[in-house]
């Protein structure tokens, strides 16, 4: 019997739904070129779920995802929904609120550029000519996003506010040990970024980097400061392998790498607690301004499912066509809106057919390069 792998497919708002449409498309092609038994089903979720439902995250939508092995997002939020208060925005209601629910503690983040598509990213030439593979590792559930107290108060003659920053030992141990693990499959390298010099909290995350680094005698570790690291990246983007970063940290970072590669619409990412059950998105938000008008990048999206299917699914030989057909795309010329000069692009659906194209010709070409029997 064929082993089922469910998704929750989460579309949410702005050009979420118009993403996930190219998405499918490549789910279209992998259960039926690869035979593999895979079932969608969709949920609200965002701002679509708080005009439907009068909340963000709903109840139904909860029930959905707990009985799946994945969860596939589109993206939420935007001023539509900027009048509400911060803990009812789509945005820290449903997706800070999810992440937490299923314990999705390391955020993976690739930022792939090919040496030729030096082109796409805004740096010179001579900096980026020979391309980078980097993957952020970012600790999620933690940090000051999360540190009690938050709050702000307001007093006659002194109005102030105040978050708290906080790290369990535990914390930094399992994402160091994340960090460690996808670099072993890499180039064996890690470089962890704090602000030891100052906060109390990034000294204990180095010294708990460095004794979890003791246990993999394979990767070389390295230390930056957060504004050096944000620099030599710039500088240098080939250099670096993995990226090991404490949440606001890799926020930023993240977000950095992702912009090397010429547009955040390029960067997916993968959100997963410790059974490897994760919530796969793109990084670029939700976009108002081009909603509905066929102009996005559904790269990210795309990408995002084929992380899906190599972390929470072990489909690895699958998710590495879906990054060769991406790249193949690129290769062949065919640009959206974001990553080119204005005036040549094609449109989300068109990019969403070519990436199809590219992963029914990879397919083929496996297919032809096995030997048969005689």
């Amino acid at each position: 019997m064929k082993k089922k792998y469910k998704i929750a497919v989460l579309p949410g708002d702005g050009i979420g739904p118009e993403v996930i449409k190219e998405t499918y498309k490549i789910i279209k092609i992998i259960k039926k070129k690869f035979k593999i038994n895979l079932k969608t089903k969709e949920y609200d979720i965002g701002g679509i779920a708080i005009e439907k439902y009068g909340k963000a995250l709903p109840k139904k939508t909860l029930k959905g995802c707990k009985k799946s092995h994945a969860i596939l997002l589109g993206s939420v939020g935007g001023p539509k929904w900027d009048f509400l208060p911060a803990n009812k925005r789509p945005e820290v209601a449903s997706l800070l609120k999810i992440r937490k629910y299923f314990n999705l503690f390391a955020n993976l983040r690739p930022s792939y550029l090919h040496k030729k598509l030096y082109k796409l990213s805004p740096l010179k030439k001579e900096i980026i000519h020979k391309g980078f593979d980097i993957l952020c590792v970012r600790e999620l559930t933690s940090g000051i996003y999360f540190g009690k107290p938050s709050i702000e108060i307001k007093k006659k003659n002194n109005h102030y506010a105040i978050d708290t920053t906080i790290y369990h030992k535990y914390e930094i141990k399992r994402i160091a040990k994340i960090a460690f693990q996808e670099a072993l499959n890499r180039r064996c390298k890690v470089l962890s970024i704090d602000k030891s010099n100052v906060l109390s909290t990034s000294k204990l995350w180095k010294k708990t980097v460095e004794k979890i680094s003791k246990k993999y005698p394979k990767v070389t570790l390295t230390h930056l400061y957060f504004d050096n690291a944000i620099m030599q990246i710039i500088k240098n983007p080939y250099l670096f392998d993995v990226i090991l970063c404490p949440n606001l940290i890799g926020d930023v970072i993240s977000d950095e790498c992702g912009i090397l590669t010429g547009s955040i619409g390029m960067l997916a990412s993968a959100s997963l607690n410790e059974k490897k059950f994760g919530l796969y998105e793109p990084a670029g938000g939700t976009a108002p301004d081009i909603q509905g008008k066929n102009l996005a990048n559904p790269i990210a999206q795309i990408l995002s499912l084929s992380l899906l299917l190599k972390h929470s699914f072990q489909l690895n030989k699958i998710s590495k066509m879906i990054n060769l057909a991406v790249q193949k795309t690129l290769l062949k010329g065919y640009k959206t809106l974001d990553i080119s000069n204005g005036k040549k692009f094609i449109t989300t659906e068109e990019m969403g057919n070519a990436i199809v194209q590219s992963l029914i010709e990879e397919y083929e070409n496996e297919k032809n390069s096995i030997p048969k029997n005689i």
